[in-house]
Protein backbone atom coordinates (compact mmCIF):
# COMPACT_ATOMS: atom_id res chain seq x y z
CA UNK A 1 0.00 0.00 0.00
CA UNK A 2 1.35 3.30 -1.10
CA UNK A 3 1.39 5.91 2.51
CA UNK A 4 1.79 9.61 2.47
CA UNK A 5 2.95 11.85 5.03
CA UNK A 6 4.13 15.35 5.65
CA UNK A 7 7.13 14.96 7.46
CA UNK A 8 9.44 17.55 8.63
CA UNK A 9 7.32 19.92 6.12
CA UNK A 10 7.54 17.88 3.14
CA UNK A 11 5.14 15.90 1.48
CA UNK A 12 6.73 12.10 1.16
CA UNK A 13 5.56 8.38 0.20
CA UNK A 14 6.66 5.15 -0.23
CA UNK A 15 5.38 1.70 -0.12
CA UNK A 16 4.66 0.12 2.88
CA UNK A 17 3.07 -3.00 3.92
CA UNK A 18 -0.06 -3.06 5.75
CA UNK A 19 1.83 -3.93 9.33
CA UNK A 20 4.42 -2.06 9.16
CA UNK A 21 4.73 0.32 12.36
CA UNK A 22 5.46 4.33 11.57
CA UNK A 23 8.72 4.03 12.61
CA UNK A 24 9.64 0.77 9.98
CA UNK A 25 8.03 3.01 7.56
CA UNK A 26 10.36 6.01 8.86
CA UNK A 27 13.25 4.25 8.87
CA UNK A 28 12.83 1.46 5.96
CA UNK A 29 10.50 2.97 3.68
CA UNK A 30 11.58 7.19 3.99
CA UNK A 31 15.46 6.28 4.75
CA UNK A 32 15.18 8.64 7.63
CA UNK A 33 17.44 7.16 10.62
CA UNK A 34 16.78 9.13 13.58
CA UNK A 35 14.22 7.89 15.00
CA UNK A 36 15.49 4.94 17.06
CA UNK A 37 14.63 1.14 17.18
CA UNK A 38 14.89 -0.35 20.50
CA UNK A 39 12.38 -1.97 22.43
CA UNK A 40 9.23 -1.93 19.76
CA UNK A 41 6.55 -2.45 22.27
CA UNK A 42 6.42 1.56 23.17
CA UNK A 43 8.85 1.17 26.36
CA UNK A 44 11.94 2.70 25.97
CA UNK A 45 11.19 6.23 24.07
CA UNK A 46 13.66 5.90 21.41
CA UNK A 47 11.17 6.03 18.89
CA UNK A 48 9.40 9.00 19.79
CA UNK A 49 7.93 11.69 16.81
CA UNK A 50 5.20 14.20 16.56
CA UNK A 51 2.13 12.86 15.27
CA UNK A 52 -0.24 15.52 14.30
CA UNK A 53 1.56 17.74 17.32
CA UNK A 54 1.28 15.47 19.95
CA UNK A 55 4.35 12.96 20.56
CA UNK A 56 3.93 9.22 20.60
CA UNK A 57 5.91 6.25 20.55
CA UNK A 58 6.47 5.57 16.62
CA UNK A 59 6.32 1.96 17.05
CA UNK A 60 3.20 1.71 18.33
CA UNK A 61 1.65 3.82 15.56
CA UNK A 62 0.74 1.79 12.24
CA UNK A 63 2.42 3.81 9.15
CA UNK A 64 -1.35 3.04 7.32
CA UNK A 65 -2.91 4.89 10.63
CA UNK A 66 -0.36 7.84 10.08
CA UNK A 67 -1.30 8.33 6.21
CA UNK A 68 -2.20 11.88 5.27
CA UNK A 69 -0.91 13.14 8.73
CA UNK A 70 1.67 15.28 10.16
CA UNK A 71 5.12 14.03 11.13
CA UNK A 72 7.85 15.77 13.11
CA UNK A 73 10.75 13.99 13.33
CA UNK A 74 14.04 14.88 15.49
CA UNK A 75 15.84 16.01 12.17
CA UNK A 76 13.51 18.73 11.57
CA UNK A 77 15.26 20.00 15.04
CA UNK A 78 18.78 20.11 13.76
CA UNK A 79 21.82 18.40 12.47
CA UNK A 80 25.21 17.89 12.89
CA UNK A 81 26.45 21.00 10.96
CA UNK A 82 23.65 22.83 12.74
CA UNK A 83 22.43 21.36 15.96
CA UNK A 84 18.76 22.79 17.52
CA UNK A 85 19.43 24.33 21.34
CA UNK A 86 18.03 21.29 22.48
CA UNK A 87 20.82 18.71 20.82
CA UNK A 88 23.40 21.50 21.67
CA UNK A 89 22.86 21.10 25.31
CA UNK A 90 22.50 17.71 25.10
CA UNK A 91 26.47 17.99 24.03
CA UNK A 92 27.81 20.52 26.27
CA UNK A 93 25.87 19.02 29.22
CA UNK A 94 27.72 15.48 28.49
CA UNK A 95 23.90 13.80 28.02
CA UNK A 96 24.85 11.92 25.26
CA UNK A 97 26.69 8.78 25.34
CA UNK A 98 25.65 5.67 23.10
CA UNK A 99 23.36 7.96 21.70
CA UNK A 100 20.57 5.32 21.39
CA UNK A 101 17.93 7.23 23.38
CA UNK A 102 18.90 10.58 22.55
CA UNK A 103 16.58 11.27 19.52
CA UNK A 104 13.36 10.58 21.38
CA UNK A 105 14.64 12.39 24.33
CA UNK A 106 15.42 15.32 22.35
CA UNK A 107 11.93 14.93 21.06
CA UNK A 108 10.53 15.15 24.65
CA UNK A 109 12.49 17.57 25.74
CA UNK A 110 11.70 20.01 22.67
CA UNK A 111 8.26 19.12 23.76
CA UNK A 112 8.60 19.91 27.57
CA UNK A 113 10.17 23.21 26.33
CA UNK A 114 7.37 24.54 23.87
CA UNK A 115 5.50 23.96 26.58
CA UNK A 116 7.43 25.22 29.80
CA UNK A 117 9.79 27.54 29.37
CA UNK A 118 11.04 27.15 33.04
CA UNK A 119 10.33 23.67 34.25
CA UNK A 120 10.80 22.12 37.50
CA UNK A 121 13.33 18.77 38.23
CA UNK A 122 10.00 17.28 38.89
CA UNK A 123 7.96 18.17 35.88
CA UNK A 124 11.33 16.64 33.59
CA UNK A 125 11.33 13.49 35.75
CA UNK A 126 7.59 13.32 35.06
CA UNK A 127 8.08 14.08 31.51
CA UNK A 128 11.02 11.72 30.66
CA UNK A 129 9.43 9.56 32.63
CA UNK A 130 8.68 7.08 29.41
CA UNK A 131 12.40 7.37 28.11
CA UNK A 132 14.79 4.92 29.05
CA UNK A 133 18.42 5.65 29.14
CA UNK A 134 21.27 2.77 30.15
CA UNK A 135 24.66 5.22 30.04
CA UNK A 136 23.59 8.65 31.78
CA UNK A 137 21.73 8.23 35.14
CA UNK A 138 19.26 11.22 33.82
CA UNK A 139 21.47 13.64 36.05
CA UNK A 140 23.13 15.11 32.92
CA UNK A 141 19.93 15.08 30.93
CA UNK A 142 18.06 16.93 33.37
CA UNK A 143 21.23 19.12 33.48
CA UNK A 144 20.96 19.65 29.73
CA UNK A 145 17.15 20.27 29.98
CA UNK A 146 17.59 23.11 32.22
CA UNK A 147 21.31 24.52 30.19
CA UNK A 148 18.03 24.48 27.11
CA UNK A 149 15.89 26.36 28.44
CA UNK A 150 18.29 28.69 30.22
CA UNK A 151 19.61 29.38 26.84
CA UNK A 152 16.01 29.87 24.94
CA UNK A 153 15.02 32.19 28.06
CA UNK A 154 18.29 33.74 27.16
CA UNK A 155 17.63 33.92 23.73
CA UNK A 156 13.69 35.85 23.76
Amino acid sequence: MLVRLHVNGEQREAEAWPGDSLLTFLRDGLQMFGTKNACEQGECGSCSVWLEGEVVCACLVLAAQADGLEVRTVEALGDEASPGPVQRAFVDAGAVQCGFCTPGLVVAVTDLLQREANPSDELIRETLAGNLCRCTGYQKIIDAVHLAANEQRDAL
